[in-house]
């Protein structure tokens, strides 16, 4: 594989620092650029390991920026984007809706559009990665999994403008023969998450000893990614996606709410030396969230069948992990609140 210059957006986020950590130490003849806007999601902090390699450099940008987009691409040879930059906390989009449509939305057509206008002339080689949610699906009963030809069915103004990036891109795909993948993945865990999500945020109160809110009976259900095999996805996906496809990332790793915060519980209450059970008193039932789904199920079936990949690190050595990275770095969680 020849030397490219990979441009990853959203860089400093949670999947994106992983992502970056990664394509920088696998790849030491490619040149990534880590492009993050630095909002309250974003921290630099989280490629503390990395920022000093020869091959990283970091530009702060707004994606959404049309002229701040140009002069990355006027002013860098990109080969290959990887699109991870947006904003991803449901409830934040539904008491501020405007931001996650000019993020997740309009930054992903002016990326589209200034990758166009850069590669117009030579897009062979050329590869255009969107990595997007699998509520865009919508929501599950009981039964059944999200395929790739899974209809749209967004409930949330998150889930929306992200259904509606997936859709730009593949009409730049259809109208433009423009070079792109896309991959819509279940809920990722691990190191480096900002503590407003789940299981940072219930480790994070466990410690403190503050409410655990669960939002109304914890009966939703997710599943759940490592955040590093989730990366290894990605990374096969960018050298040996097929142009034009869509690809399910999953864990095959499903739990109700109430179920994963029992399992977070008990094992503070073991590497905290508390008496079992201290940890599930903090559960406190709250209000359910406005259109909040059911169920999500990732059919992960192509992946494995064409790419080869299945997850590799099991529910409960990730949650482990998980729990030991932010239990060891209360520093990093002080500094990105």
């Amino acid at each position: 594989m020849s030397a490219k210059t990979v441009l990853v957006t959203g860089g400093a986020g949670f999947i994106g620092s992983h992502l970056v950590r990664h394509l920088v130490r696998q790849y030491p003849d490619y040149t990534v650029i880590n492009l993050d806007a630095l909002t309250y999601a974003g921290h630099q902090q989280s490629l503390s390991d990395v920022v000093d390699a020869p091959n990283y450099c970091f530009v702060q940008a707004d994606v959404a920026d049309l002229e701040a987009m140009r002069r990355v691409f006027q002013d860098n040879a990109i080969d290959w984007v990887v699109h991870l930059a947006a904003e991803s906390h449901v409830d934040r989009s539904i008491s501020d809706p405007l931001i996650f449509v000019r993020t997740n939305t309009l930054g992903t057509a002016t990326l589209l559009q200034v990758a166009r206008e850069s590669w117009q002339n030579a897009l062979e080689g050329k590869r255009f990665y969107h990595v997007s949610t699998d509520e865009v699906y919508g929501s599950l009963g009981p039964t059944g999994m999200f395929t790739e030809t899974t209809p749209y069915d967004p409930r949330s103004p998150y889930s929306a403008s992200k259904a509606a990036s997936d859709h730009l891109v593949r009409a730049w795909y259809h109208t433009y023969d423009f070079p792109v993948v896309i991959s819509n993945c279940s809920n990722n865990y691990g190191p480096y998450q900002l503590p407003e999500k789940l299981i940072p945020l219930f480790i994070r109160n466990i410690v403190a000893g503050k409410p655990l809110p669960v939002y109304g009976q914890g009966s939703n259900v997710r599943d759940w990614l490592y955040v590093a095999d989730h990366v290894r996805a990605i990374d096969l996906i960018l050298h040996q996606g097929v142009v034009g496809q869509t690809y399910n990332i999953g864990g095959h790793n499903e739990w109700k709410n109430i179920d994963l915060v029992r399992v977070i519980c008990r094992t503070m209450d073991r590497k905290l030396n508390r008496t079992p059970g201290d940890s599930e008193r903090l559960i406190t039932y709250v209000t359910d969230r406005a259109g909040h789904d059911q169920r999500y199920a990732i059919d992960a079936s192509k992946m494995q069948r064409e790419l080869g990949w299945v997850p590799e690190i099991q529910f409960e050595e990730g949650i482990e992990r998980t729990i030991d990275w932010y239990l060891a770095n209360a520093r990093w969680i002080t500094s990105v609140l």
